[in-house]
């Protein structure tokens, strides 16, 4: 079982950008437009612009990979 409920997941949108979210593992909720990773604490999205982290390419295809997500440039 996932840390986040796929129901919730389809609700969840990026503070920034408002688009969607892409699970990558149990602890990170990633926005691969703007290369920013969301951390997941005890089941909890901290969904707080100053609290997300920039992401570098090796991490972006990383993260992708987690997801099953599509490359989006």
């Amino acid at each position: 079982m996932s840390a986040i409920d796929d129901r919730l997941l389809e609700i969840l949108a990026c503070p920034e950008d408002k688009g969607p979210l892409l699970l990558a593992g149990d602890d990170t909720l990633y926005n691969p437009r703007l290369r920013r990773a969301y951390r997941i604490d005890d089941g909890i999205p901290v969904l707080l612009v100053e609290e997300a982290r920039q992401v570098d390419d090796a991490e972006h295809a990383d993260l992708l990979a987690r997801s099953g997500g599509a490359p989006q440039e």
